[in-house]
């Protein structure tokens, strides 16, 4: 049996994963990643809005307070993050260009209309608008639309060049392609964690960043898979929106998120997102396909022309109360995962907090804030009473 030694050992290569190593990089600590297939789960499906205004559910409070601190920290994030992969800037597709928020029928215009005084309870940018004013800012608009919002504060980035740029930026770690199968333990802390091929791993600290599958390998981890699947259409400029247009149909939810426009006048379109409590088997439904392309055309009738090119399912990793679990929950062991639909809006977020933890101080207010916030709506440790922390064996044993 052969075995690793590092300061740091991040179990998981998505987006959040490879913050987290990119981070313990750039304090000087020596870092391996413990990952099969980096990037191929949620990050793969993402479309990257950054929404903590639409996203904001009653009784959520935490998660948009959260997400808020986290997408102040977006901008200056990217930037470094290009920088540090000397990519030119804006070549992880930040727009901070709005969203369009539409209602399809009375019904739908209803229920928009409740979040919007949600919105304005919980202090969060949003206002009505009309159907013709919605249509004079994207004129793909359909005719039946019975509602629209406006939401300028909520973004979007494109996460598959996000993980491209931090795929770049933690070249100096050590990346395995191997799952992890179980922590290790000594004397009550984590001290590393065992591999499929039966390597181990000895590290100071452990970062567990393995999205849903982060509760088979510490049950203080309380995640589960949400499947959803995303389409990526290839449209042109001109009969595509310009900005992130969410909506309800009937009370179904859709989105269409564009990226930048290409040479050749067209651009990629990320639909979705269906959600499901079920397994987690990556295989699209075909009924899923056809109700996001029934839906997205409701809203935006153009798209019958734009080229179905992709249909992903990957599973969102959920926790009890839909707010990541980002903290200590044990000696030697950091929690960054359970995020859920958010994923690609808490990373900053994220990559302060794990700072925080490798003891460097926050760079500004902004940073500050998102730390007090993690550690006041993201502790790890609030479902502690309900989930046992005891690792069932010394070493090789789960949590």
């Amino acid at each position: 049996m052969s075995s690793h030694a590092c300061d740091v050992l991040v179990v998981g290569g998505g987006i959040i994963g490879l913050t987290a190593a990119w981070r313990a990089l750039e304090a000087g600590a020596s870092v391996v990643v413990l990952d099969p297939a980096p990037g191929d789960g949620a990050t793969h499906a993402a479309a990257g809005m950054l929404a903590p205004v639409m996203e904001a559910g009653f009784g959520e409070e935490a998660q948009a307070r959260l997400g808020t601190a986290s997408l102040a920290l977006w901008p200056d994030l990217a930037d470094a993050l290009e920088r540090a992969a000397g990519l030119p800037p804006g070549a992880v597709g930040l727009e901070t260009a709005g969203t369009l928020a539409l209602a399809y029928d009375g019904d739908d215009l209803v229920a928009l209309r409740r979040s919007l005084a949600l919105h304005r309870e919980l202090g969060l940018g949003s206002v009505e608008i009309t159907p013709a004013e919605a249509r004079r800012r994207e004129p793909g608009v359909g005719p039946r639309v019975a509602g629209a919002a406006w939401v300028p504060g909520d973004h979007q980035v494109d996460p598959r060049a996000v993980h491209a740029a931090l795929a770049v930026t933690t070249a100096r770690a050590t990346h395995v392609p191997r799952a992890a199968v179980s922590l290790t333990w000594a004397h009550g802390t984590v001290v590393g964690a065992l591999d499929d091929a039966g390597t181990t791993y000895s590290a100071g600290t452990v970062v567990l960043a393995a999205g849903h599958a982060s509760a088979a390998l510490f049950a203080g981890a309380p995640t589960r898979p949400v499947p959803g699947t995303t389409l990526r259409l290839d449209a042109a400029a001109d009969r595509s929106p310009a900005v992130v247009v969410r909506g309800t149909v009937q009370g179904r939810p859709v989105y269409a998120v564009p990226r930048r426009v290409r040479p050749d006048g067209r651009r990629e379109l990320v639909v979705g997102a269906t959600s499901d409590e079920r397994d987690d088997d990556q295989l699209a439904r075909a009924g899923d396909v056809f109700a996001l392309l029934r839906d997205a055309r409701a809203l935006l009738p153009e798209l019958d022309d734009a080229v179905l090119l992709e249909a992903v399912t990957r599973s969102r990793p959920g926790s009890p109360d839909n707010a990541p679990l980002l903290g200590r929950a044990a000696d030697g062991l950091y929690l960054a995962t359970g995020h859920y639909r958010n994923g690609i809006l808490l990373t900053p977020l994220t990559a302060a907090a794990v700072d925080d933890a490798l003891g460097v101080a926050p760079g500004g207010p902004g940073e500050r804030a998102a730390v007090e916030a993690a550690a006041r709506y993201a502790n790890p440790r609030r479902f502690a009473d309900a989930y046992s922390t005891t690792p069932t064996t010394e070493r090789g044993g789960t949590a």
